[in-house]
């Protein structure tokens, strides 16, 4: 039965637009540019964590029990995108860009499985969560260059295919939205 689930993935056009976006990809690749997705590519747990923990600061500090509130929504939204995206991966069990395409050569081997981008559903719950907590642009454009930025470093260093990202965006989207924010 779930294996069917891996099959929906693997189809020919799929498939082949992944791998030459991939290829295009690490062919445009610099020392520069790749010294900038390795940064880029770790602030992940800088963001995920030092968001939510600003606002607890931040709502102790002041005696803000709407900040420290919010600190809740945000960190509770990435730890479940996180959960429900582990929870995928071990259903779907995609391989990495690089082990399903001999042809794609990553900057280094991430471990596990591929599919959804645990990145990009971790950082695109962050930019959802506290977009909807604080809804001004100053908030808002940050978050979401931020996400889509670590998420586009998983594609340039080879190591997610752009439908892995893209599930991994919408799940953590998603989680944000879906979870009940107190107003």
């Amino acid at each position: 039965m779930l294996s069917g689930i891996g099959r929906v993935f693997a189809q020919p056009q799929i498939q082949q637009f992944d791998d030459r976006i991939m290829l295009d990809l690490q062919a445009s690749r610099t020392p520069a540019q790749t010294d900038v997705m390795l940064f880029l590519s770790r602030t992940y747990k800088y963001g995920d964590i030092g968001v939510p923990a600003a606002l607890l600061a931040g709502g102790i500090i002041r005696n803000d029990w709407k900040m420290r509130e919010n600190s809740l929504y945000v960190a509770s939204s990435t730890a479940i995108s996180y959960g429900a995206m582990l929870l995928i991966k071990h259903l779907v069990k995609r391989r990495r860009p690089f082990v399903q395409n001999i042809n794609i050569v990553p900057v280094y081997r991430a471990g596990s499985t591929s599919f959804p981008s645990g990145h990009a559903a971790t950082t695109f719950s962050t930019a959802m969560a506290v977009s909807n907590a604080y809804p001004k642009w100053y908030v808002i454009a940050p978050a979401f260059l931020w996400a889509g930025s670590v998420s586009y470093s998983r594609m340039y260093l080879g190591v997610h295919y752009p439908s892995d990202v893209l599930a991994g965006a919408a799940l953590g989207t998603g989680t944000a939205l879906l979870l009940p924010l107190k107003r």
